[in-house]
């Protein structure tokens, strides 16, 4: 029988995400996605590196996952489908929230007052963090902007990004996080661990209490991820190491047009040459695991007993 489904060509896969197109609703769905992670982070008992607080790609957009409430139990998803936000909760109520054009002061206020009708009662601070001048939740009348196209667009680059990372993710067998979104520099991120401590962290992350990024930062890392353009000016995938050992930016890395930065330190692959490539899978996969390989070798990682066998 034939297929109605239309082939997809990589391009439509890895669809286009020009910052200049969408940097409103990025400013916007940056905030908003900040509310839901705090709402998170109140009620989940901490794990190291920060790992209770990120958001997880699903087939529909993003989630908190579980989070508890007493005996109780809810779920807070991003819809970027049918733009919604789902609240779910273990005695099987569902509220939605829809995402369209609005202030992230309405969308703070509509998300707490839903809660409060579901009987949930939860405190957040309302600054947002990891960002320069910014405006309390309650306050934010400035960014309210909402492109369901591009709202849309950037789940659908998050999905593949998640697919590929948790492929790579897979080859090794040392401590490594999972996959998972954090709201608060808003990428996508997977990290592997040496298993050795690292130098302390000076911190200094705009709006970050230092404590966090140095226990976030206490042992030694390779980690990449995927960034939609911030302080780059167009979406791109990443990777550095911590501490960065010497000879790291000098290392030959693949696929050709990725590159080191100086003024951010790390090694960067433009997401648009992957979009275009003829395997965008083999591309990344290449930058993920050659600046590993450069982190691991130069800092004298134990790369032997952290090589995943394959099981296939």
């Amino acid at each position: 029988m034939m297929s109605n489904q239309p082939t997809l060509t990589p391009t439509d896969i890895w669809p286009s995400l020009p910052l200049e197109a969408w940097q409103d609703t990025y400013a916007t769905l940056h905030m908003w996605t900040q509310i839901i992670g705090k709402i998170r982070f109140a009620q989940t008992p901490w794990i190291n590196h920060s790992w209770h607080i990120p958001l997880y790609v699903t087939a529909w957009g993003l989630t908190t996952s579980t989070i508890p409430y007493g005996g109780r139990v809810f779920q807070i998803d991003f819809d970027f489908i049918d733009h919604g936000l789902l609240i779910q909760t273990s005695e099987g109520t569902r509220r939605t929230i829809a995402l369209y054009p609005r202030s992230v002061a309405n969308f703070y206020h509509s998300v707490m007052e839903t809660l409060e009708a579901l009987d949930i009662h939860i405190t957040i601070n309302t600054k947002p963090n990891e960002v320069p001048d910014s405006i309390r939740f309650e306050q934010d009348e400035t960014h309210a902007a909402y492109d369901a196209d591009y709202a849309n667009r950037f789940w659908r680059v998050l999905l593949q990004s998640d697919r590929v990372f948790r492929e790579f993710r897979s080859h090794f067998c040392g401590k490594v996080s999972p996959v998972h979104f954090f709201w608060g520099s808003f990428d996508l991120a997977v990290t592997r661990f040496s298993g050795r401590s690292a130098p302390e962290h000076p911190g200094g992350v705009p709006n970050l209490p230092d404590a966090v990024a140095k226990e976030a930062y206490s042992q030694e890392v390779s980690s990449a991820g995927f960034w939609p353009g911030a302080g780059l000016s167009y979406p791109a995938f990443y990777s550095y190491a911590y501490p960065e050992p010497d000879g790291f930016k000098q290392a030959a890395i693949r696929p050709d047009g990725a590159f080191y930065s100086q003024e951010l330190g790390e090694f960067i692959l433009p997401y648009e040459a992957v979009r275009q490539a003829e395997s965008p899978d083999q591309m990344l996969l290449a930058f993920l695991q050659s600046t590993y390989d450069a982190a691991a070798s130069l800092g004298n990682w134990d790369q032997g007993a952290l090589k995943q066998l394959m099981f296939k």
